[in-house]
């Protein structure tokens, strides 16, 4: 087994600001031997230095941080995995920071600046927040984002499967370790919490939209600092749309504006930069649609279109180079089910179920509970193999499938009263045909009312 043990630094004179800290990681992280580095890194400073203290010995009154500890999973979880949970560690409030802010450019003084982010780089970001524990410094640095920006840069990337299964409540599980997280609870209202609502993750950021009583609203959670603000406003405010990201950008099309006119317009937002920007509009106007990026383009796929009951059996590609939006027919013909499937109105379907890994297009058929692959040159789906036999859905709704780095995952779980067990499949397409991996199983409500990957 790994373990990374931030011991807390106890000689510490330039490091910590208050009490040591013991975090046990049961299983390996992502990069375990460079987080055997930079534990070694830490227990060399601890040796080499002294305690700092107080100058006249009085207690100091405390504050609070946050700080990760490790909870074990219930019943029905996979042996071995556990919760990560925040809880509150108190530290002294009225400090001596003198030698720490004469030191904060080196981080590890006696690593200095770059030696000291390339430690942190190659660490897995599961480590952060109890790194972010050890000082203000670090803290600065991890709520900063620029790990993350230079992590892109290097191309290391981690991705996490943030979901809901709880109205207003939200889960992450990350792959690797195959954790469990849980995220802090959504502040809204009774109207948003009942609205529909879609998610998207784009760089560090995860966004719910929703509906308030007046007006659409975004909800943004970032794991830089684990909380959850609102008040970011798209240019046309809208719901029931499609949208996909790519790094720190994301492109939502289509979809519903607050009288219900169904829309054409597209917008792409910055996560780095916090900015929305009005597209060129689309063919066709659409909701309840599904967008992915695929070769570096973004598509938009089915949905209903305006003055039209039927599916959309289209799809439209968009050019970030050449701005321009070109459609593709028949790019998802017929429902879900086949020609002999019996029809429900369109509205009542979900959008497609869509997942891009290495650039190849899957669709996941919840009614046959098939997996379809995407042939670009001929436009045509050619079944591959079966979705996981847990995998149930209401029309498509309650089920979530996405692309997990180079890995497709498919998350949801069996109808049961009174609760029920959430399961996470996976299955990497280089490895051959499809062979789902249970990933991990909980406790949870099985119905999945928003999902997300974000990677970073």
């Amino acid at each position: 087994m790994g373990f990374f043990r931030l011991v807390g630094l106890k000689n510490s004179v330039n490091m910590l600001e208050g009490p040591s800290y013991l975090v046990t990681r049961d299983l390996p992280s992502s990069c375990e031997q460079e987080s055997k580095w930079i534990y070694n890194t830490f227990r060399l400073i601890e040796l080499s230095c002294s305690k700092r203290r107080s100058e006249d010995g009085e207690e100091h009154p405390l504050r609070k941080s946050c700080k990760v500890s490790d909870t074990r999973e219930g019943e029905g979880t996979r042996k071995g995995s556990s919760d990560i949970v925040l809880v509150q560690t108190e530290q002294p409030e009225d400090q001596d920071h003198t030698g720490e802010q004469a030191d904060s450019s080196s981080l590890i003084h006696q690593l200095g600046r770059d030696i000291s982010i390339n430690c942190l780089l190659n660490c897995s970001r599961s480590d952060y927040g109890s790194i972010a524990s050890l000082n203000n410094s670090f803290r600065s640095l991890i709520h900063s984002g620029e790990l993350y920006r230079e992590r892109r840069k290097m191309g290391i990337i981690e991705h996490w499967v943030y979901f809901s299964c709880s109205l207003l409540e939200w889960d992450a599980f990350d792959p690797i370790s195959r954790r469990w997280m849980h995220l802090p609870r959504m502040p809204s209202n009774d109207c948003f919490m009942c609205s529909d609502k879609e998610s998207l993750a784009v760089g560090t950021e995860l966004l719910v939209f929703g509906k308030e009583i007046t007006s659409h609203v975004i909800y943004r959670y970032s794991i830089l600092t684990n909380t959850w603000h609102s008040g970011m406003n798209m240019n046309t405010p809208r719901c029931l749309f499609g949208s996909a990201s790519l790094g720190e950008i994301a492109i939502l099309a289509g979809g519903c504006d607050p009288r219900g006119n169904i829309l054409k317009v597209a917008e792409l937002y910055n996560s780095e930069k916090g900015t929305w920007e009005t597209l060129p509009s689309m063919k066709k106007a659409r909701k309840m649609c599904s967008g992915v990026f695929m070769d570096g383009k973004f598509y938009i796929v089915g949905g209903i279109g305006e003055g039209n009951s039927k599916l959309l059996t289209c799809g439209e590609v968009y050019d970030l180079k050449t701005r321009t939006w070109t459609e593709i027919p028949n790019m998802f013909p017929g429902r879900n089910g086949g020609a002999g499937a019996i029809e429900a109105p369109a509205a009542t379907e979900a959008p497609p179920l869509l997942a891009v890994v290495n650039n190849v297009l899957y669709a996941a058929d919840y009614a046959q509970k098939e997996l379809r692959k995407y042939d670009k040159e001929m436009n045509s789906w050619v079944t591959i193999g079966r979705l996981p036999e847990q995998a149930t859905s209401t029309n498509g709704w309650g089920l979530a499938f996405r692309a997990c780095g180079d890995r497709l995952i498919v998350l949801g779980g069996p109808r049961a009263l009174g609760g029920g067990v959430i399961e996470l499949n996976s299955w990497a397409p280089s490895e051959g045909p499809p062979q789902w991996d249970l990933l991990a199983r909980k406790q949870s409500g099985s119905f999945v009312y928003n999902c997300a990957v974000m990677g970073c």
